[in-house]
């Protein structure tokens, strides 16, 4: 499994940025991003938020949460998750239900096409 530091890292030089313009960029210590490549130390929350911003990602990426580094960055699907997450229980079951018949249609449909 791939730690924070190996995935910040990758995202940093995929962005052709230096340690020391990341750490310019969040405002830190000169020598922390270097601590978070080596899995030294362990960057706050609110400075991972701040590091997946610069380098266009997601936290839920850095942290290992998923492999997809742009996960839920489209607006449009953000905006739409959001709505959804303010409904009632009972509505939320209900869309989540049409949206994953959607999704089981759509992979049946592209296995067909091979």
């Amino acid at each position: 499994m791939e730690t924070l530091g190996k995935k910040l890292r990758e995202c940093r030089e995929a962005k052709k940025l230096s340690q020391n313009e990341l750490v310019k960029l969040i405002e830190a210590h000169h020598s922390i991003i270097g601590k978070y490549e080596r899995d030294e130390v362990k960057p706050s929350i609110d400075v991972v938020k701040k590091i997946a911003n610069f380098l266009d990602t997601t936290v839920g990426y850095l942290l290992g949460e998923t492999q997809d580094k742009n996960l839920l960055k489209d607006p449009a699907i953000l905006k739409r998750l959001n709505e959804i997450s303010s409904f009632n229980d009972y509505d939320k079951e209900h869309i989540l239900y049409a949206i994953d018949g959607l999704i089981k249609s759509v992979k049946i449909k592209n296995i067909a096409a091979l």
